[in-house]
């Protein structure tokens, strides 16, 4: 079989667009705004608020030096060009190792909302599945995020109709109260980030979009806008019908406050993991390429095929294997601190500075105000890859 050493320009602004999408709205939106809640209580709009504000920032900073380095890697490729070989690597390091643990809680996601008891048989599965999808080219794997994006913005739409008109909705349920603290706010909002990360998968696949310097610009904030305009969306209605201290403690909050849906609501998780599941495994496998062809990673990886195959065996065996609970904390660090570098990356850019700065400091708030466990094991992970960069070099 041919090596896949070179990639072909196939996507155009509206796949890609559907890509980055399919990322963010993605499992998040059914999960994500309990605890968040639990973190900002009557605040979390406040907390959506700062990290959709964190996103443009991170989002313009991306589309710039995307439409400037078109190739496969993302921030791993802007750090290298613009800071240096260390802050690149550390930049695809914090990016594979928190989505590879972020696939397999996506997997697993899949798995509980399909057949609870069986999750990791099922969620083995999915990674398999979808591992074969994108072994057989990434135009496949557009067409399959279209499907899954239109099914889960269907669902939420007629989720956000039927809570708003369903009699229990109340505005007063919105307005702030003394539990909306600046820590839990912004704790929420690090939270919240996490799902509006996806938008950076557009910017891996750098290689195979038609016209990078016209569509990746148009296709990140596209795609960041649509999400807010969703989030935002299902945010009020869970707030309107559950109040804070409700949806604080809510396991599956849709399916709780329209009981009604719970059985359109569950698929509906299910597919939407699939969808995150999908882009990420796009995305990981793109830096994974990037970062083998710098020789930071073997040399068979800078085949894609052999980088998809690997990053799917990792995750398949985290899905079997591990509890990855623990993980999601390191991997929301990891995202920041990916973002930390991509923006940091746009401020060495002649133009406008203040956009990369903001982006800069709001990823280091966010990242530092996640609970102490997350913040510890993201920063081991850091250390962890820069002692093995270290240590090449110094061999």
């Amino acid at each position: 079989m041919c090596r896949m050493t070179t990639l072909v320009r196939r996507l155009g602004v509206f796949d890609a667009t559907v890509i980055g999408l399919g990322s963010m709205i993605g499992a998040g939106v059914f999960a994500a705004f309990g605890p968040a809640a639990r973190a900002a209580g009557s605040g979390l709009l406040l907390g959506l608020a700062a990290a959709a504000l964190v996103a443009y920032c991170n989002a313009s900073s991306s589309a710039r030096l995307a439409a400037l380095y078109p190739a496969s890697g993302g921030t791993y490729v802007y750090g290298r060009e613009r800071l240096g070989p260390f802050w690149g690597y550390l930049a695809g390091w914090s990016f594979v190792v928190g989505k590879t643990a972020s696939c397999a809680a996506m997997a697993l996601t899949v798995g509980s909302y399909v057949w609870p008891g069986q999750e990791r048989a099922i969620a083995v599965a999915a990674v398999l599945a979808l591992t074969t999808v994108n072994y057989l080219g990434v135009q496949k794997a557009a067409w399959l995020t279209r499907i899954i994006v239109a099914v889960v913005l269907a669902v939420l739409a007629v989720f956000c109709v039927a809570a708003f008109t369903g009699g229990h909705a109340s505005a007063a349920r919105l307005d702030l109260g003394a539990d909306a603290g600046p820590g839990g706010v912004l704790q929420a909002a690090g939270l919240l980030f996490f799902a509006f990360a996806g938008y950076a998968r557009i910017a891996t696949l750098g290689e195979e979009v038609r016209d990078p310097a016209r569509t990746i610009p148009r296709a990140i904030p596209m795609a960041l806008g649509i999400t807010l305009v969703v989030y935002a969306a299902v945010a009020t209605a869970l707030l309107a019908v559950l109040g804070p201290d409700r949806l604080a403690q809510a396991t599956a909050p849709l399916a709780d406050a329209v009981p009604s849906l719970a059985p359109l609501v569950r698929p509906a998780a299910a597919v939407a993991a699939l969808g995150s599941l999908l882009s990420l495994t796009l995305g990981v496998s793109r830096t994974t390429l990037a970062m083998a062809r710098d020789r930071h990673l073997p040399g068979a990886l800078a085949d894609l095929r052999h980088a998809e195959l690997a990053v799917g065996a990792v995750v398949v065996l985290l899905a079997a294997t591990a509890d990855l609970r623990g993980a999601i904390g390191f991997s929301s660090f990891g995202v920041l601190a990916y973002y930390a570098i991509a923006n940091a990356s746009a401020w060495t850019l002649r133009g406008n500075r203040v956009v990369p700065a903001l982006g800069f400091a709001g990823c280091a708030v966010l990242a530092f105000a996640l609970p102490p466990g997350s913040v510890v094991a993201g920063a081991a992970v850091l250390a962890v890859g820069a002692g093995v960069y270290g240590a090449r070099r110094a061999s």
